[in-house]
């Protein structure tokens, strides 16, 4: 298993995602999203395995602007505007080669074992 999470400190399931995994001692990567987010071929990979880029959206995202913003684009043009504004991708996204998850998913985590 070659398991990256991709979150922030602030993200208490990005926490617990981490905690789940430190607590089965499942060797992660974990990157944090303030400092260095997501690449394109990144969130192409994930929006593939969960079922495209709307999946990716925190309607709850506290930076209402970036969101509006988002949540306005063209289809076409969303995957740029994305990784111009990763505060409103929701978290943790937990990557395991090409599998992926949005959100706290320990049930999905579980078969990856």
């Amino acid at each position: 298993m070659n398991i990256q999470i991709f979150g922030t400190k602030k993200s208490s399931d990005a926490r617990k995602a981490e905690r789940w995994f430190k607590e089965r001692r499942i060797k992660f990567q974990y990157v944090d999203l303030k400092e260095k987010g997501l690449s394109k071929g990144e969130l192409a990979s994930v929006a593939r395995a969960v079922g495209g880029l709307e999946e990716l959206i925190d309607e709850q995202a506290k930076d209402g602007y970036a969101l509006a913003l988002v949540q306005h684009t063209p289809s076409s043009m969303l995957e740029g505007v994305l990784l111009e504004n990763q505060q409103v991708l929701r978290q943790p996204i937990v990557r395991n080669g090409r599998q992926a998850t949005v959100g706290y998913a320990p049930e999905v985590w579980k078969m990856w074992e």
